[in-house]
């Protein structure tokens, strides 16, 4: 599970609730759960709750953690091929891929588009929020 390394320092930072029992690696791509509680992404189409900004250990008493929902992140893509300025969206645990019609319908858009072109097979992308 590859996780999202930052290019371009992030300026928009968010509080997310966790739970204590999760171990969260920085970069990791967070999905909003219930109970507005943010998880490592797993699906297509999971709400985006940020990436992990600091280091969270399982079971060390923390339920809180930094987020950052914008800057400039080179990310893990799916096997699907992306163009230059695409939209992406959650693609499974930590990997983007393109977004398509049901994803704007959910409200999964990530407000970001990947910088590069990726050919089908997957690659990295250069993704930058706004």
């Amino acid at each position: 599970m590859a996780i999202a390394t930052c290019t371009q320092t992030p300026t928009k930072f968010e509080r997310r609730t966790v739970a204590d029992g999760n171990a969260i690696p920085i970069g990791t791509i967070l999905k909003l759960t219930d109970g507005n509680v943010a998880a490592a992404s797993a699906a297509n189409s999971d709400p985006f709750a940020g990436i992990a900004w600091e280091e969270k250990t399982a079971s060390d008493g923390v339920t809180e953690l930094t987020v950052a929902m914008n800057g400039r992140w080179s990310m893990t893509t799916t096997a699907e091929a992306i163009g230059i300025g695409v939209p992406v969206a959650i693609g499974g645990a930590n990997a983007i891929r393109a977004v398509v019609e049901a994803d704007v319908a959910l409200g999964c858009e990530l407000n970001a588009v990947s910088l590069d072109e990726i050919a089908g097979g997957g690659g990295t992308a250069i993704v930058e929020f706004r």
